[in-house]
């Protein structure tokens, strides 16, 4: 099934695949190609080429620096970065703490913090979960004392996704214990150079790091950090993860990844044949493939909520979670069977581009690693179980 673009739609089509051609580096595009490891600076170098160009922040509307694009546009750029092997584009910024701000922020913030997340020269992170707290973020402990012109904020957060690269947190603290939970919580901006802010590595079983834990021991954060009015910060937070629940529909790195497996399919054999002409094989890849289709159309329904201004609402962003994810478990455990024992093996100089680059073995050594890896989809940005709940009672009335 393919989208029928308008003339002008394909015309815009052929303009992103024609910039990425140009632009995009070699070096970048072979580790994406060979699921290698991508650091700092490869992930900083593809956003700043794309905010010279304008399209980093991409979702943004015409007024907030963005390129105002439609929703087919952004699922145009997405599917075809996706298939010439652009690296994701972090969301922490231009999808979640951007929006926030330029809807609920200062004029003095956004001053402050939305050009260099336009021009992706500042890293952003997210302190959300704690470790008592993750799904039930209600219950957050981190505190944040009221001292005049600051906050003193003391705490730790847990999983905090490439916080050993982040410049900023957005984060979530408890400024009241009042009330009900959610009332007693403020979002505030924390600079990840502040004293008392500490970061901790959480190694991966397959050797990657993104993950962290966050220390915060009398950090001092301006009044001035503070996002919207005090003990609103539940609010915010439901509005950015809604926003976070549709980027987790993983559009670009499923379509990425049936791209991969099919590739894999034609390339490894079995019992002399390639394993694509295995019908059993072969009706595990169509089946996986209608089921992307499904999440690219309400996905698609989901961005043109967002694009007239609107919430695509919990419940549709809730159920993209769960099946976006879903489904992207599933290609690669698909990816994993095919790659069969050659690619059951873990090389982390491989992983990191070292070694040997040969294309059949880089193509199948990051099979496992991406298998363990995703295993994380269907817990991180809310598990699949609370999101089930957030459909049963937003659209069953449970």
């Amino acid at each position: 099934m393919q989208l029928a673009f308008s003339p002008e739609e394909q015309a815009f089509a052929d303009e992103v695949r024609a910039f990425i051609t140009a632009n995009l580096p070699a070096d970048i595009s072979a580790r994406v190609e060979h699921d290698l490891h991508m650091t700092r600076d490869d992930t900083m170098r593809w956003q700043q080429i794309l905010g010279r160009k304008g399209w980093h922040a991409y979702t943004w509307p015409t007024p907030q620096g963005g390129p105002g694009w439609s929703a087919v546009q952004r699922y145009i750029f997405e599917t075809t970065s996706a298939e010439l092997n652009c690296p994701t584009i972090q969301p922490f910024g231009p999808r979640m703490v951007g929006p926030v701000l330029f809807n609920f922020g200062s004029a003095e913030q956004q001053a402050q913090h939305l050009p260099g997340i336009r021009d992706s020269t500042v890293w952003w992170c997210q302190g959300y979960s704690e470790p008592a707290s993750g799904s039930d973020l209600a219950s957050l402990a981190t505190r944040a004392e009221d001292r005049g012109d600051h906050y003193l904020v003391n705490g730790q957060k847990i999983w905090t996704s490439y916080a050993h690269h982040a410049d900023w947190m957005f984060c979530l603290v408890r400024t009241s214990r009042d009330a009900r939970p959610q009332t007693g919580i403020s979002f505030v901006l924390i600079d990840m150079t502040s004293p008392g802010v500490v970061v901790q590595p959480i190694p991966m079983l397959e050797g990657t790091h993104s993950f962290n834990s966050v220390f915060l021991t009398d950090v001092k954060v301006p009044k001035a950090n503070l996002v919207g009015e005090e003990g609103q910060g539940w609010r915010y937070a439901k509005f950015l993860l809604e926003h976070e629940r549709v980027e987790n529909s993983n559009i670009g790195f499923s379509t990425f990844a049936l791209r991969r497996l099919k590739r894999m399919a034609s390339s490894v054999t079995n019992n002399g044949k390639p394993l694509i002409d295995d019908p059993l094989f072969r009706a595990k890849i169509s089946a996986v493939e209608v089921q992307l289709k499904g999440v690219e159309m309400n996905t698609l329904r989901a961005l043109s909520a967002m694009g007239s201004g609107s919430s695509p609402g919990a419940g549709l962003a809730s159920s993209l979670k769960i099946r976006g994810t879903e489904v992207g478990q599933r290609i690669t455990e698909l990816i994993f069977e095919a790659a069969g024992p050659n690619g059951h093996r873990l090389d982390a100089d491989l992983l990191a581009g070292h070694g040997d680059m040969a294309p059949i073995t880089t193509s199948l050594t990051g099979a496992a690693p991406n298998y363990f890896w995703r295993r994380a989809m269907s817990i991180y940005g809310g598990s699949n179980e609370i999101q089930r709940n957030i459909v049963a009672k937003q659209v069953l009335g449970l």
